[in-house]
């Protein structure tokens, strides 16, 4: 007879506990939704906007550095390059990407931005992600006449992060740096001989003998090899290419040492992928003297929070679904595979 009131008592309390978190859950709800309304409202009300939201992105700007008249936006290059929202293991690394480019696009449209310092930590990552965050820059360049962009390395600034760095006048790399990597990966992994030995077979209807190329079950012809080597080639000439070309450099010079290793800032310097050793305040100043100023007003760009990119960061968050992704993808990379 005694366990009835306690059975009752705690049936009541989880009763109260769920309500008290539903109630949480859809008050959060509707204040974040309140709040992207409130911003919808705010941005539709602009005076004569001329921009798109993805051309003039809603984002908050910080006074970071200085305190000249010519103000310059400092925008992070951080960990693997990806436009995909899902990133790397943890979701944050394309989302960093993302951000970049819609900073440097706030940048492009703002006429008050004269410069961008760009401040590059990154092993490289997709081609396509690189080429067009290094295209971006340029447009910013090409946009407002006396415009420039200076580059600034941290631990490794390596393949597609350096590639993107080619858009930049000048490029400071930190004495302790690693940079280089020039060149193409293709990965993949072939389990034939696995699946072989524990009866799994593929099964593949296919329209032509290249349509499954890459296959994990089948073995690659000399055919498909020469195929992928191709693809590889034409981009890494691309690469090479864009390095003589933004560095002043003989191709031929080039490619003695674009073979994909990586190297010092000290051997970087002698080779003339980079213009200067130093830190910070060197980027800073070489900003000033690209511009002709004697001081400059650095700010940086952070995300303003809206009810969507509460879910978007909430749906980043899938490390097992996106190591699994990664793991069955084959891409084409300008990254130093560490």
């Amino acid at each position: 007879m005694s366990d009835g009131p306690k059975k009752s008592r705690h049936g009541c309390l989880w009763l109260t506990v769920a309500l008290c978190a539903v109630l949480v859950i859809a008050g959060t709800v509707i204040v974040l939704a309140a709040l992207a309304v409130g911003r919808s409202l705010h941005l539709g009300s602009s005076v004569a906007r001329e921009w798109g939201a993805d051309e003039f992105p809603d984002l908050n700007e910080v006074w970071a550095y200085g305190s000249g008249d010519s103000k310059v936006v400092t925008i992070p290059i951080r960990g693997f390059i990806t436009l995909d929202e899902g990133g790397d293991l943890l979701g944050d690394a394309g989302m960093s990407s993302q951000l970049a480019l819609l900073a440097i696009r706030r940048a492009t449209h703002d006429d008050e931005v004269r410069a961008i310092i760009l401040d590059v930590d990154s092993g490289g990552g997709g081609i396509t992600a690189s080429d067009i965050l290094y295209q971006a820059l340029m447009d910013f360049r090409a946009a407002q006449d006396g415009r420039v962009v200076v580059a600034i390395f941290g631990d490794v600034a390596a393949s597609g992060a350096y590639y993107i760095a080619l858009a930049a006048d000048h490029i400071v790399a930190r004495p302790t740096t690693v940079t280089g990597s020039i060149g193409v990966l293709m990965q993949s992994l072939n389990a034939r001989q696995l699946g072989d030995k524990i009866g799994v077979h593929d099964v593949t209807i296919k329209s032509g003998r290249n349509k499954d190329l890459l296959n994990p079950l089948e073995d690659l012809t000399e055919e498909q090899r020469a195929l992928l080597q191709g693809i590889v080639d034409d981009l890494y000439a691309r690469f090479v290419g864009l390095v003589a070309e933004r560095r002043d450099l003989p191709e031929d010079k080039v490619r003695e040492f674009a073979d994909g290793r990586v190297i010092t800032s000290a051997e970087a310097l002698r080779l003339g992928l980079i213009d200067e050793i130093g830190y910070w305040n060197d980027a800073m100043a070489a900003t000033s003297d690209l511009l002709e100023v004697d001081d400059i007003k650095v700010f940086r760009y952070e995300e303003t929070f809206s009810f969507s990119s509460f879910l978007r960061v909430a749906q980043r968050w899938q490390p097992v679904s996106s190591l699994l992704g990664r793991a069955g993808r084959v891409r084409l990379l300008y990254q130093w595979q560490m």
